[in-house]
């Protein structure tokens, strides 16, 4: 491993500040993940894993504290810059996030419609497909699709624009124990063979055992 690829320090984000109890999902985090790490956020139920990754990928800002990716200042970025950003980086949701009226191949190019791009959406949708398993399903709409395929095509998706970084929130959590290793094995693929760095929150035992290292947190601080 290189140098940390993500430097948190003293991260902090409070929801309900205004509305009776607040809630402290993030308290004074500090964390770094090297390049090319695989890392596991585990904890119970609302401890902020979930948080911590969405801030991680700018799909929140926080009250307080610095991210530092590749060296670049995400808290600090314009709204330009954060579009920029979220560009390298791969999402992968518990539940799918799939929109239902698309195939699963518009549903991988949809990522990358709005923005110009070197390469064929249509050819590398159709690859990223194949690579997880679902040659000749690229028509299916979501509904014709199990749980563990609708997963398959959450992570081509994910894949699409050739992340550095991606962040998944208990992408098994809905699977079968066999469909939870696949996914696993997936991801595990797409580090090995792309070099990205994978943050991901976990119950999961099966995927804590095959992470290079497990944070655990707690009341929104890494304990």
């Amino acid at each position: 491993m290189s140098a940390a690829m993500i430097e948190v320090r003293s991260l902090r984000k409070t929801y309900g500040a205004g509305s009776g109890t607040p809630v402290r999902a993030c308290d004074q985090v500090d964390l770094d993940v090297a390049r090319g790490e695989f890392v596991a956020l585990t904890g119970p139920s609302g401890s902020g894993k979930s948080t911590l990754l969405y801030l991680l990928g700018a799909l929140d800002r926080p009250d307080s504290g610095t991210i530092d990716v590749d060296g670049e200042r995400v808290t600090s970025m314009n709204r330009a810059g954060l579009a920029a950003y979220r560009r390298g980086v791969g999402f992968v949701f518990q539940r799918f996030h799939l929109l239902p009226a698309l195939t699963a191949l518009d549903n991988v190019i949809a990522p990358v419609l709005p923005h110009r791009v070197n390469f064929d959406r249509r050819a590398r949708a159709r690859e990223l497909l194949a690579s997880v398993g679902l040659a000749g399903r690229e028509d299916a709409l979501p509904s014709k699709l199990s749980g563990g395929q609708q997963q398959r095509v959450a992570l081509a998706r994910a894949l699409i624009g050739s992340p550095r970084l991606i962040l998944a929130d208990e992408p098994t959590g809905n699977l079968d124990s066999r469909s939870g290793a696949d996914v696993l094995d997936l991801l595990t693929g797409v580090r090995e063979r792309h070099g990205a760095t994978v943050v991901l929150a976990t119950h999961d035992a099966q995927v804590v055992e095959r992470c290079d290292r497990v944070v655990r947190v707690r009341d929104g601080r890494v304990a």
